[in-house]
């Protein structure tokens, strides 16, 4: 069979370009995430379909920075793949692990896919920089917890753990230390 991978970004992005391809390809089945391939880890239909596939399968990806961003990912999903006996193909890349040079191609095209990934970074960086000396972006407000004074003081004086004041408070741990200590 014939398997499909898609992956968009973002909720808003669309997906018929990358549907367009698996239907000109003859794909039997497709899967859709949309999230960020930053990491492999918050990716429901990557699993599901790493779980679908079988032996003589072959997986499908419109390019290799739709399957990951970052080189370890991409050589452990590939990896998962051979074991299961399943062959990968990048139509933009052209790539097919059945062979050592595939393999070879693959590790190099999931480094530049990373470092595509670092360089978007390093430009929302400066990007975000710049719009914050132009006083255009002041960042994410500030969550208000109108009770957090009191339920502070609740777990300073001992009456309630941390663990209760950050329950009570909806807050996350991180955020819960970060606030006490600022």
């Amino acid at each position: 069979m014939k398997i499909g991978y898609i992956r968009v970004s973002t909720i808003d992005q669309n997906t018929a370009r990358q549907e367009v391809l698996m239907k000109e390809l003859g794909v039997d089945e497709v899967y859709i995430d949309k999230a960020s391939g930053k990491s492999k880890d918050n990716r429901a239909q990557l699993y599901t379909m790493l779980e679908y596939v079988r032996k003589g399968d072959t997986v499908i990806v419109e390019s290799i920075s739709r399957f990951a961003r970052n080189t370890k990912d991409l050589l452990e999903l590939v990896e998962i793949l051979t074991k299961k006996e399943v062959e990968f193909v990048s139509k933009k890349e052209a790539i097919d692990t059945t062979t050592p040079t595939g393999k070879f191609m693959l590790t190099i095209f999931g480094a530049v896919a990373e470092l595509e990934r670092e360089y978007i970074l390093q430009r929302q960086k400066e990007g975000i920089a710049i719009a914050k000396s132009e006083g255009k972006y002041k960042g994410r407000a500030r969550k208000e917890y109108p009770d957090f004074d009191k339920i502070v003081g609740l777990w300073r004086n001992g009456k309630i753990t941390a663990a209760e004041a950050m329950k009570r408070l909806g807050m996350s741990k991180t955020n819960f230390y970060r606030r006490v200590r600022g």
